[in-house]
């Protein structure tokens, strides 16, 4: 059995570089900020609230996390990134209109400081977004390097001991294993030959990798899930993690779901919005991206699936993929399915015999959906009507019954 190394403790500052600035990345950083300067509470975060149980339950023994591993403080981060658009954090931010006014302007001195470094792009990839701020150069290979250049030249700026590259941008086309993945030099090879195969996202992880900088994959790409770029990590003793952020549409449908099937309750539809992930939407509108969407619902339909299934569990999963533009007067409406304005979210559910309206908080409004869209495949009957009206009381998503509504 392979000895464990000693974890060292944290020294100096943590740099963190996000490929992409847009909703998640700027409203990560703009969170850091406000979380550090107690302006705002770390809710939802395993490393800042989470506990660990040691020994039995009756021993009483949860340590936080962060008292348990030796992590960084986050008054020690130091944020930087690059983008396809030369916007300021603060001005993605305000863009992205994940944050409301109060937060933004909490974070706005901080957010203005942080400017992205022009992006390695090639719109093959991503074909609905048309970049702006991007480098240039001969081969993908002459990219990486550039991008190795970024990585020195930030920590040197910035004087931070340790650096993390965090994979922040939009969801790829999606790629097929090739033979150009087998090895650390038949990589190098490929992106000197400029291969279709090694994508934007590559480049940044060999970069960080043979950089001795840990990679994480936000997004559903292939990107370190290949031979040569696993070898590459091993090689370097570098970590490397992501598969997805998974904490939007996915997270709710696998903890939703599961309470429907077992509960015994047959489902008609599921209707999904992205809210945070801004382009997301416009990127996943194009016809290759189309295994993006399928594997979006393929989570449900894992969950719903059984051999002892009846007609209870036929379920038919619908995402539509467009972003939401939410604005503070009058109204914007998507395929006739959701109205938006501003008093708040009037829903217009998929049965008729079911009428409700969303609340105005920004921290409900996508829970509130997955309710509203819940149908039955037969007419309703004094059972079904029940089940609607208690539905609505837990989600309490009736005009006027949520505070502040």
């Amino acid at each position: 059995m392979r000895r464990l190394s000693a974890i060292a403790p944290p020294k100096g500052k943590l740099g963190v570089l996000t490929v992409g600035m847009g909703a998640v990345a700027t409203t990560f950083m703009a969170g850091v900020d406000l979380v550090r300067r107690k302006k705002a509470q770390p809710v939802g975060s395993l490393t800042q609230m989470g506990t660990i149980r040691l020994g039995k339950r009756t021993d009483g023994r949860t340590p936080s996390i962060q008292e348990f591993v030796p992590l960084e403080k986050l008054e020690n981060f130091v944020f930087g990134g690059w983008d396809i658009f030369p916007d300021t954090a603060y001005e993605a931010a305000k863009n992205a209109a994940v944050l409301g006014p109060d937060h933004l302007a909490e974070v706005k001195k901080f957010l203005s400081k942080i400017r992205p470094m022009k992006a390695a792009f090639d719109q093959n990839y991503v074909k609905k977004l048309t970049g702006t701020h991007v480098k240039k150069a001969r081969t993908k290979y002459d990219l990486a390097l550039q991008i190795k250049d970024d990585i020195k030249n930030f920590q040197k700026k910035t004087r931070v001991s340790r650096t993390v590259v965090i994979w922040c941008g939009s969801t790829e086309i999606f790629l097929k294993p090739h033979a150009v993945y087998a090895t650390p030099e038949t990589f190098v090879a490929a992106m000197k030959a400029n291969h279709a195969a090694i994508a934007p996202s590559m480049l940044y992880a060999w970069a960080a990798i043979t950089s001795g900088i840990p990679f994480a994959n936000g997004a559903p790409n292939l990107t370190v899930d290949v031979p040569a770029l696993t070898e590459l990590a091993r090689q370097h003793g570098v970590p490397i993690c992501g598969k997805d952020f998974k904490t939007g549409q996915t997270l709710m449908k696998t903890i939703l779901a599961p309470g429907f099937k077992a509960r015994l309750l047959g489902m008609n539809g599921w209707f999904s919005t992205n809210i945070l992930g801004n382009r997301d939407g416009e990127v996943l509108d194009d016809p290759n991206h189309s295994r993006r969407r399928k594997s979006r619902s393929s989570v449900c339909s894992n969950i719903f699936s059984s051999r002892n299934s009846t007609q209870i569990f036929t379920a038919r999963f619908i995402i539509r993929c467009g972003s939401i533009i939410i604005r503070r007067a009058g109204t914007t409406r998507k395929a006739g399915t959701i109205s938006t304005s501003s008093g708040g979210w009037a829903i217009r559910c998929r049965s008729r015999w079911i009428s409700c309206a969303a609340t105005r908080s920004w921290q409900l409004r996508s829970y509130w959906i997955w309710f509203c869209f819940w149908t039955w495949p037969s007419a309703p009957d004094a059972r079904d009507s029940g089940m609607a009206e208690l539905l609505l009381q837990v989600a309490d998503v009736r005009a006027g019954a949520l505070p502040g509504a």
